[in-house]
């Protein structure tokens, strides 16, 4: 079970504000790192969601020191890290949410479920499993399903 992820936003006080209002949770400061915020879904399994501002990069620490921050000016405004999260607001719900912020938001289909891709400022997707949808996802990834699924496409 993936607990908490990180992103990395333009304005991660809104970002982080979006985000808990589609996890039904709560917005907080992310004392770690400076104008960084967490959306917190306050679920029994601890989900929440820190957001960066862009360009933060996590490094390695020297010796046993932890992670360290820095600050990249020359990053990419798009991203490979992606999440799906199952939110308990409905599609039509997600989709409001999207039109007042302007970000894209579309429904659509990954072959044995569906998800709807939710593009945070128009630059960086999650993939949204709303109550009606979320039992295809769960349904496709039990281990026997994935065991059909793999010995199928082996050449």
């Amino acid at each position: 079970m993936i607990h908490h992820i990180s992103i990395a936003a333009n304005n991660p006080r809104h970002v982080a504000e979006v985000l808990a209002k589609l996890l039904g949770g709560k917005v907080a400061p992310f004392p770690s790192h400076p104008g960084s915020y967490v959306a917190i879904a306050m679920d029994e399994q601890g989900t929440l969601i820190e957001v960066y501002p862009l360009g933060t990069e996590l490094i390695p620490g020297d010796g046993e020191q932890q992670v360290k921050f820095r600050e990249n000016k020359n990053c990419s405004q798009f991203d490979a890290v992606h999440a799906a999260v199952s939110v308990p607001v409905s599609k039509k719900e997600i989709e409001e949410i999207a039109a007042k912020e302007g970000w894209r938001a579309l429904h659509c289909s990954r072959g044995k479920f569906e998800v709807i891709e939710f593009w945070i400022e128009n630059r960086l997707m999650i993939e949204l499993l709303s109550p009606e949808i979320v039992s295809q996802y769960l349904n496709f990834l039990q281990k026997q399903n994935l065991e059909k699924f793999f010995a199928s496409t082996v050449a």
